[in-house]
């Protein structure tokens, strides 16, 4: 019983610490919002008038306030004036962007076709003339390689079968041929092994 007395005796302290605790926050908030919205409604000061016309101080009050909201509306519809041709603006250059993607999208497709086209017919070039080469006799070949630029002379040996090759580089003197030679192992050096 005496343990029922202690914890109601607790509750009823705990309570009323809580209701002080509650009315001190309410005059805080009360006190802050005194302080913060008095400047807020205090009215503007008035100019001085004279007093055998009282309904003019009101009048002149309307008047000013109904300017200055007149000044205001006119400003935010300035404001948005601007705003809506700026919007116009915006979708004008937005438009323009999207076409000039779209004709920037149809000179690369047109450009990567001419590409193969070219690649294609430089490849068929390459061909023909590397087959012209082989099917000549290697004395012949051979002095038209020593005329050629090394690097040149080794493309044309390297999409050659080995044996026509050979005959080629047989026919060429030892340095031209040993130059030939070490362009062409050279020519993936440099190409990664991964």
């Amino acid at each position: 019983m005496n343990r029922l007395r202690a914890a109601r005796k607790n509750v009823r302290l705990r309570g009323g610490v809580l209701a002080v605790i509650s009315l001190l926050m309410i005059g805080s908030v009360a006190i802050r919002i005194g302080l913060e919205a008095g400047p807020a409604l205090a009215k503007p000061a008035k100019p001085e008038t004279s007093t055998s016309n009282p309904a003019a101080p009101e009048a002149y009050d309307i008047q000013v306030l109904i300017s200055t909201l007149l000044r205001r509306e006119e400003k935010v519809k300035q404001r948005e004036d601007a705003l809506h041709e700026q919007e116009k603006a915006v979708e004008i250059a937005s438009q323009a962007i999207e076409t000039r993607l779209i004709a920037l999208e149809e000179a690369e497709e047109s450009l990567r076709a001419t590409l193969a086209v070219a690649v294609n017919a430089a490849e068929n070039d390459l061909t023909r003339l590397t087959d012209v080469y082989q099917t000549m006799k290697p004395k012949d070949a051979a002095a038209l390689f020593e005329t050629m630029d090394p690097t040149f002379a080794a493309g044309f040996l390297a999409r050659m079968p080995p044996d026509s090759a050979a005959g080629i580089l047989a026919g060429l003197s030892p340095e031209v041929a040993y130059t030939i030679s070490v362009v062409m192992a050279g020519r993936n050096a440099s190409a990664p092994l991964e």
